[in-house]
């Protein structure tokens, strides 16, 4: 075929694919409608979960599974904005980390709120302001954020879903790299990047802010500076890219919850997330994980925080595999908590892809 044959062809396919895009569109509005006549959430991670899987599974080429995933990313969120729509909360100010993690998840098709601290996200959506938060809760190379645990002690929302962002930290100033004498970032953006730094910029100051976003703003406007942030950061305040992948480890990941004020059914690949804290006695702690080997559920993470209550009283954070509703994580955790002083299940959610 030649080239305008072809280029016919695609017309053609274009067509089909803008009236099946509008039929679904019209299956969401009546979801939707159905959906709030019965007093049902707009947002289902475990739905939205098994819609990626079975693409990803029926896809045969050539688009890459995760070129699928994104497209219809935006596919999905659409259409969930015409069966409602809804408002995310996320740690800001725009194009922090955080927003970029609410961005892939909920698509373009959101309103997006902007919060000033970890607790503010939690707040926006504890008073209803907004439908569903996003807060980053640890990163492969300098472990968990510690307010993020913090706050569920005192919240009553649920994890809904998680996302897992690879972090690329990039350079960004309207300077060459002679000009810099000053570079703004995140306290954990540094600390990706301090062996990049010694070699490249060994005598800049360096100066922690609030967020990477945050050090994008002032490099923009301050003489002499530079930013370490995103490459969404570099588009929306207009900086230049100087180096890119600047981080010392490759495998740089950051783990995000989203929270929201109901708990998520099965997807058939979950993760339960718990907090309890324990008497203070010989191998409280052991007795406390052996529910989970008695029946056989994979712990994949374990964290303490000193309790705000009593002094040298910490309470701990488990993650699990499976589903609340499973039959064996079901009796592990009751288990478990026959021993307890408190215990919460903080929510069952999909893992993240």
């Amino acid at each position: 075929m030649t080239i305008e044959e072809l280029r016919e062809e695609i017309n053609r396919i274009d067509g089909e694919i803008l009236s099946l895009l509008n039929s679904r569109a019209s299956c969401a509005r009546q979801i939707g409608e159905l959906k709030q006549r019965n007093g049902l959430l707009t947002y289902h991670p475990a739905r939205e979960e098994e819609i990626y899987r079975r693409l990803m599974a029926d896809n045969s080429g050539p688009l890459l599974s995760e070129s699928i995933c994104a497209i219809y990313a935006e596919i999905i969120s659409a259409c969930r904005g015409i069966e409602s729509p809804i408002k995310v909360a996320y740690l800001g100010p725009e194009a922090t980390f955080t927003h970029m993690a609410a961005r892939r998840k909920f698509g373009s098709s959101v309103e997006f709120v902007p919060a000033a601290s970890i607790a503010d996200v939690f707040i926006e959506v504890d008073k209803k302001r907004a439908d569903y938060g996003v807060v980053p809760i640890e990163n492969s190379t300098e472990g968990v954020i510690t307010h993020t645990l913090d706050m569920f002690i005192e919240s009553n929302l649920k994890i809904c879903a998680e996302i897992l962002l690879e972090i690329s930290q990039c350079l960004l100033s309207k300077l060459s790299l002679g000009e810099i004498r000053r570079v703004y970032s995140h306290p954990h953006a540094f600390a990706q990047i301090r062996g990049w730094l010694k070699s490249n910029l060994p005598a800049v100051e360096c100066v922690e802010v609030s967020s990477t976003a945050e050090a994008s703003r002032r490099a923009a406007i301050e003489p002499n500076s530079a930013a370490v942030g995103s490459d969404l950061a570099a588009q929306v305040y207009q900086l230049n890219i100087l180096s890119k992948g600047i981080e010392d480890r490759v495998d740089n990941y950051t783990r995000f919850l989203i929270i929201g004020s109901s708990s998520v059914g099965r997807s058939g690949n979950d993760k339960t997330s718990v907090m309890f804290s324990i008497k203070d006695r010989v191998g409280a702690l052991y007795a406390m994980l052996s529910p989970f080997a008695k029946y056989n559920v994979n712990l994949t993470k374990i964290e303490s925080r000193p309790s705000k209550n009593t002094t040298w009283e910490y309470i701990f954070f488990i993650d699990m595999n499976g589903h609340i509703e499973d039959e064996n994580v079901k009796k592990a955790i009751d288990d478990l908590q026959k021993d307890c002083l408190y215990l919460k299940v903080l929510g069952s959610y999909p893992v993240a892809g």
